[in-house]
């Protein structure tokens, strides 16, 4: 169940995405914890790169209980979404990289969000962290060339975050089995210095890519 709601403060109104735990649906490859809190997750990770690829998220109650509330991003409607996928755009890379950090399975071109000012925002992130290798995304572009200079300071960064004040936050809504594997994906791109190809073992697109 994904609803569009508002925020009310003291100094703001604005829309969010509201997404309660009691409307979502059971999967057998997700078995541990919510798919609210790995939205959540997705958003730590993303927060702690600085590269504000994820809209802010956090856990709140609402009128069906608790649930993901997600800020709402007016994206550029006249930007075709699968040849902004298949575009060489920073902010995309970076999505790439995050997605290979919290192991997306499921970054479909509808999950783009393109700004009026260019930059990228990547939404729906409930089947992350799967402790099995499952990234399937629309991101190949970079798949097998060395990462970036910026990649490589923000991965040595996040690895530091990964057993500090970013692996406690985690912890709160991820088993620590998922937080392991997501140091040691983090270690594995340090290591090797380049994004990952498709393994052959996992459907590298999802389906369908829209």
């Amino acid at each position: 169940m994904t609803l569009l709601a508002e925020i009310n403060t003291d100094d703001e109104i604005a829309e969010c995405v509201y997404k309660p735990i009691a409307g979502e649906r059971p999967l057998w490859d997700f078995p541990d914890g919510t798919l609210a809190g790995r939205e959540v997750a997705t958003y730590l990770v993303s927060a702690a790169t600085g590269w504000q690829v994820v809209p802010p998220t956090v856990l709140r109650d609402g009128p069906f209980g608790p649930g993901m509330v997600q800020l709402w991003m007016d994206g550029d409607p006249t930007v075709d979404l699968l040849d902004l996928a298949r575009s060489d755009r920073p902010a995309l890379r970076r999505m790439a990289v995050l997605d290979v950090v919290v192991n997306n399975a499921d970054r479909k071109g509808g999950h783009l969000i393109p700004m009026p000012d260019g930059h990228v925002y990547g939404v729906d992130h409930g089947v992350c962290f799967s402790t099995d290798p499952k990234l399937r995304t629309l991101l190949w572009r970079w798949a097998g060339r060395p990462l970036n200079e910026e990649a490589v300071e923000m991965l040595e960064l996040l690895s530091n975050e990964l057993y500090g004040d970013l692996g406690a936050a985690l912890e709160e809504h991820l088993t620590l089995t998922e937080v392991r594997k997501t140091r040691t994906r983090v270690a594995t791109l340090l290591r090797t210095g380049i994004h990952p190809e498709p393994s052959g073992e996992w459907p590298a697109l999802p389906w369908p890519p829209i």
